[in-house]
Parts: C-alpha cells; sequence; structure tokens
C-alpha cells in the first residue's frame, strides 16, 4: 500500500514535439504471416502456438459502422517461439480447439471487455488474462490507448490509420494486415513492462483481482428499450413522437440485421429524431429530411412511412412513457429536492471516493462505480457498519481489494453526512 500511495507523480504524461517522437513500427520482426483461412492451416497454427512460450498475445479486428453486431473478422495470436499468426475468423469459425491448446495460458489482451464478447462467439475463451489497458488505469495513466501506452513504456510507435476501416472486406489489403500484425507484435513486451510497474506500485494483487473479474463477468443484459439510446433523443418532447422513434428504430434494427449492415448506414439516428419531430405523412415530405436521401435509406421509404402512420394511428395506452421506471435511483439533479438527505450522502461518499483514488492513483470509477456509489447513498444499508457497507459493495460487483479501500472511510462518510 505504501508504493500505491506514494506513486502518484508517475502518472504524469510527458508532451514531446513530434522531432522526438519514438520510431514507427513498420513490420512484424518475422515478416508478414499468410491468413489462415483453412482447417489444415489452422492445425499448424493451433501446433505452433501449443508448443510455444510464455503468455499469448490476442487482438480482434471488427466491422464497427459497417456490419451488424461486433463479431471479429479478423483475429491476430502472437506467442514466443511461434510468432503471429493471422486467423480468418469466417471460414474458421470455430476455435474451440486453439483455445483448448492453449488452456491455462495466460492472454494478453488490450481493452479485454471489447474484444472478449466476439472471441467467445467463435469459441476463443481465454482461462487466464492479463488486460494492458486496465492495468494502465490501475497505474494512473492518463492515455491509455494501445498506441500511448506503446510509445511512454516501450518507446515505440504504432500506426493507427486502420483502427476503423471495414475489416468485412475480402481479400484484406496487406497494409491493413500489417497494421492488424503489429498490434500483437509487442503485446507480451508491454504486459511484462506493467507487470513490473504494479508491482513496484503494490498493485499486482489489484490487477488480477480485476483480471478474473472481467473473465467471469457475466454477458450484459439485453436492454428493456434499447431504441432510448437513439442518439438526440432527448428533443423527442411528447408521446406520440417517442412512438415514431421507437417504430422508425425497430423497422430500422430489423433492415440492419437482414442485410448485415450497420443500423446507423440504413438510417442516420439524426433522420430519426428529426421524423419524430415533423411527423411526416407522405413519401414526399418524409424525403424533404436531408438523412432519408441517402442511398440506403431511399430504398426503404414506404416502410418508414407505413412506421410514422402506425404511431400516428397508435392509441394512448400504447404510447411509450417519456421516462421508462428504474430499477434504481432516479436522476442525481433531482435529489436536492426530492432527497436532501441523499444527496448529502451522495456528496460526502463521492468526495470520499475521490479522495482516496487519488493518494493510489488511478481515475475514481476503476476504485469503485459511480452506480455502486449512487445506490450506496440513495439507500445505505441498516445499520451503516463496516460489515453492512462491505456487504453492500461486494453485492455491486466490488472486488476485495476495492472494498478493503473504501468500506471503512463510506462508513465514516456516510454517518458524518447525517450529522449536518
Amino acid at each position: 500500500m505504501a508504493n500505491a500511495l506514494n506513486s502518484k507523480t508517475d502518472s504524469r504524461e510527458p508532451e514531446k514535439d513530434e522531432a522526438e517522437r519514438a520510431p514507427l513500427l513498420w513490420e512484424p520482426r518475422e515478416g508478414l504471416p499468410e491468413i489462415t483461412s483453412d482447417a489444415d492451416a489452422l492445425t499448424d497454427v493451433i501446433a505452433a502456438l501449443r508448443s510455444g512460450a510464455g503468455p499469448v498475445a490476442i487482438d480482434a479486428e471488427r466491422a464497427s459502422g459497417y456490419r451488424y453486431g461486433q463479431r471479429a473478422y479478423l483475429v491476430q495470436v502472437r506467442r514466443e517461439g511461434a510468432g503471429t499468426a493471422l486467423i480468418d475468423p469466417v471460414p474458421c469459425s470455430d476455435l474451440s480447439e486453439l483455445s483448448s491448446a492453449l488452456s491455462g495460458t495466460e492472454m494478453v489482451l488490450h481493452a479485454a471487455h471489447q474484444d472478449l464478447p466476439c472471441l467467445t462467439e467463435i469459441n476463443l475463451r481465454p482461462s487466464r488474462l492479463f488486460d494492458t489497458e486496465l492495468a494502465g488505469r490501475l497505474l494512473g495513466y492518463q492515455k491509455v490507448g494501445l498506441g500511448a501506452m506503446v510509445e511512454r513504456l516501450l518507446g515505440l510507435r504504432l500506426a493507427k490509420e486502420h483502427s476503423a476501416v471495414d475489416w468485412s472486406q475480402r481479400p484484406l489489403p496487406k497494409d491493413w494486415l500489417r497494421y492488424a500484425a503489429l498490434d500483437v507484435e509487442i503485446l507480451v513486451e508491454l504486459r511484462d513492462v506493467l507487470a513490473e510497474e504494479l508491482t513496484a506500485a503494490g498493485k499486482l494483487e489489484w490487477a488480477l483481482e480485476e483480471f478474473a473479474s472481467v473473465l467471469t463477468a457475466p454477458p450484459k443484459e439485453p436492454r428493456p428499450d434499447p431504441w432510448r439510446r437513439t442518439s438526440g433523443i432527448h428533443r423527442v418532447r411528447n408521446q406520440r413522437a417517442l412512438a415514431v422513434v421507437r417504430e422508425l428504430w425497430c423497422e430500422r434494427d430489423r433492415i440492419a440485421r437482414e442485410k448485415d449492415f450497420s443500423p446507423g448506414r440504413v438510417l442516420p439516428d439524426a433522420a430519426i429524431v428529426e421524423a419524430a419531430s415533423r411527423m411526416p405523412r407522405t413519401v414526399s415530405e418524409l424525403v424533404e429530411i436531408r438523412q432519408f436521401g441517402i442511398k440506403l435509406a431511399r430504398r426503404h421509404v414506404n416502410t418508414w412511412i407505413k412506421a410514422i402512420n402506425r404511431a400516428r394511428d397508435m392509441g394512448q395506452p400504447d404510447l411509450p412513457r417519456p421516462s421508462p421506471p428504474g430499477n434504481g435511483p432516479p436522476p442525481v439533479n433531482r435529489w436536492a429536492d426530492r432527497a436532501p438527505d441523499a444527496a448529502r450522502r451522495l456528496e460526502s461518499a463521492r468526495s470520499t471516493v475521490t479522495g482516496i483514488a487519488e493518494k493510489v492513483v488511478m481515475p475514481s470509477e476503476n476504485l469503485l462505480l459511480p452506480d455502486t456509489v449512487r445506490r450506496l447513498s440513495w439507500a445505505p444499508p441498516t445499520p451503516v457498519v463496516p460489515e453492512t457497507v462491505s456487504e453492500f459493495l461486494r453485492s455491486r460487483g466490488a472486488r476485495n481489494w476495492q472494498i478493503d479501500l473504501t468500506a471503512e472511510p463510506l462508513t465514516t462518510a456516510l454517518r458524518e453526512s447525517e450529522k449536518r
């Protein structure tokens, strides 16, 4: 703990002129490997990786913004003694044999929560994890993107110009493949440096708990009303207009799923919100809205009009409520008027968590989730003692190290707020 409390100066980010920047990585050290795209080649790759040594670096490329969902379109794997493999998960859609061959081996990912769902879809499931992004957060780094961390800690730069391309394209250009291979080229080296820093800061056990938690986290529950995430929906002021948003969103999602397109390519959120505001009655009125003029949207103008008319003719009981019933506290901006005691508890609890996070040099949200702090402040356990607060935090998924750091200070903060 002493090392963690005294490591604050390590989080400072040095600024560098372009002339002082680290050299750019251009080529994988063993050259660009061929894509693994059939069963025989995959068998050879699995054998090579099984015979390698040490942790395995893994990355996945998706086609966000182009295709429906978050499936993987390229998987990069690297291990000492085996080199780098680029696996095409379209023809090689089941990597369970690779997963078995690497069972018990530590797998190194950057921002694992992003890649684990798509890796799980193709049956590649790590049994041990080291997440370099999460390690960076626990160490208090302000910039935790892979490129920034490689440059800071390894003195090298990674090109990132292909990070948002359409990875579902076939064949994949060589410069894209080179970019993908380089993303795992030095991931294990980055892991080793971060492990040393975590040890020196007294945070390695914290990190191991976090990595285990990422691996065992259940899949996210589907949102009950995903259409309410439409960007700009806050501009929609009445229930019938909300019904237009819902009907258009659902039609868009159906078309996007059927055609395997990103929903935003079929119809932008801005078009949905604008249509909800204008309530057009005819196709000609609809296409006056600029965003309905894009190629994919124009193909389905009759579908959009039918959706809008359904919302227009809907009975009052079928219209969506402006705010869905929640299973948690109300929005914080209402607490001061509706529950001033809870507002005082929240102010005190937030201040306490922020102070601890500053001492151990990490973002407060990595010390304790903001939602956990809100729920604790809204309805604290009875009586407010370290044991009950600890149990509350544990019930919300807090790890042992987080509870050790925060339970007693939060108990004190909640008690003192009641005295004001």
